[in-house]
């Protein structure tokens, strides 16, 4: 029997059930939604899968019957399969609505269930997102505190070995693979990338050809921690622009990427207007561009794009886990001064570069600097985050911090 692994989200997500007639919790297939659902409804509420094709049909072919057949408390997974259904949902609510926790959807695509949640259940949900496993679960840490003054704290001295951390980065955070460390990953994610394709992407009119996004989806990985210029991608695989822009946006509402945008607060520097793209979890990153082996990662071109995917990707996890919706950014001049990302919270900004290096030095903390000078009093003390063992500070108020203590 699998082990169930202690979510960040749970008491956010009790908390929700708790004060909203209904819950829609999101995110990526296998990124343990059910089995999270399941865990904590367990003993309150039926469990509806609509992925069935019979049981889709019967929910497309009479929604309000099969409301009345499946009565609150329930969780309806797979909301996308019969999006009609919530409709007749408002209708119930509405009937009771200082009863909370009715009904519990889940979803792994975005593209019109955000949407349809809006026009029917507006005030009515609250919309949590689900990601694969952040670093803090996979250590049986979920509940520890997201704070910068716990990074700075001596009292973690955490240690992640090389070794360890890129066997970690080629088999990904999607719980399963942490539960069986026994399963071949590269079969693992080859499959998952196969279900992805044919189960969220084929029924979509914006894909004719599978064979051709299956592409695109490796030239979106090449280009992971760069500037996505996406006119690039759609010359490199033969697509027009907007049916790359249409592609790119399919990824981001099927939680395979995070778009990272600039951040535009200062009007007096010429700033670059072009997105970032990382993947949600580095392993599907390893898999899409071909890396196999540890050796190869750690010395390779794209050891600088998995620590950053990584890294990004955990601090975005965080942040959703709280039930928050990330402001994120990263920060780059015409000239190429940058810093990797930042992150707004509360009115100011953290500034972070990110290195592949064990070895920090002084101007590792070079664009940090220079944003400080430029925003001044917005900018709260800043972190280049490294694959060592040192904290130690750096220049102006930029410490060096362990990837291990973040």
């Amino acid at each position: 029997m699998s082990r169930y692994i202690e979510r960040t989200l749970e008491p956010v997500l009790r908390k929700a059930a708790k004060q909203f007639p209904a819950v829609v919790l999101v995110g990526p297939r296998q990124a343990g939604k059910t089995t999270l659902l399941k865990h904590l409804f367990f003993n309150s509420h039926k469990y509806i899968s609509l992925e069935p094709p019979d049981v889709r049909l019967s929910a497309a072919s009479d929604p309000r019957g099969f409301i009345e057949l499946y009565p609150p408390p329930v969780i309806f997974d797979e909301i996308q399969y019969a999006p009609d259904l919530l409709f007749y949902i408002k209708e119930k609510i509405d009937d009771n609505r200082s009863q909370y926790g009715q009904y519990i959807l889940t979803g792994s695509q975005n593209l019109l269930l955000l949407q349809q949640v809006t026009e029917s259940l507006a005030g009515r949900a609250a919309m949590l997102r689900l990601l694969p496993l952040s670093y803090l679960e996979m250590l049986g840490r979920p509940q520890d505190s997201f704070s910068w003054a716990v990074a700075d704290s001596n009292a973690s001295r955490e240690r992640l070995p090389q070794g360890d951390f890129w066997r970690l980065m080629l088999r990904g955070c999607y719980p399963e693979l942490s539960e069986h460390p026994e399963k071949d990953a590269l079969l693992w994610q080859g499959s998952y990338i196969q279900t992805y394709l044919e189960r969220d992407i084929r029924s979509l009119r914006h894909v004719g050809d599978l064979t051709q996004f299956q592409l695109f989806l490796r030239s979106v990985a090449a280009r992971s921690g760069q500037l996505f210029q996406i006119s690039d991608v759609a010359k490199d695989i033969g697509v027009s622009v907007n049916t790359a822009k249409a592609w790119l946006a399919i990824l981001e509402a099927t939680y395979q990427v995070i778009i990272l945008r600039p951040y535009f607060a200062n009007l007096h520097k010429r700033l670059v207007k072009t997105p970032k793209v990382y993947f949600t979890d580095v392993g599907t990153l390893c898999y899409l561009t071909g890396l196999r082996d540890v050796e190869h990662m750690a010395s390779g071109p794209m050891a600088g794009a998995i620590v950053e995917t990584f890294v990004v990707s955990e601090i975005f996890k965080r942040i959703s886990n709280q039930g928050i919706d990330p402001q994120i950014y990263f920060w780059r001049t015409s000239s190429g001064t940058e810093v990797d990302l930042l992150i707004e919270e509360q009115g100011k900004i953290i500034p972070i570069e990110i290195k592949a290096s064990s070895t920090p030095k002084p101007h590792m903390a070079d664009g940090i600097v220079s944003l400080t000078s430029d925003l001044q009093e917005k900018i709260s003390p800043g972190y280049v985050i490294h694959l060592g063992d040192m904290m130690l500070p750096l220049a102006g108020q930029v410490t060096a911090l362990p990837l291990a203590r973040l």
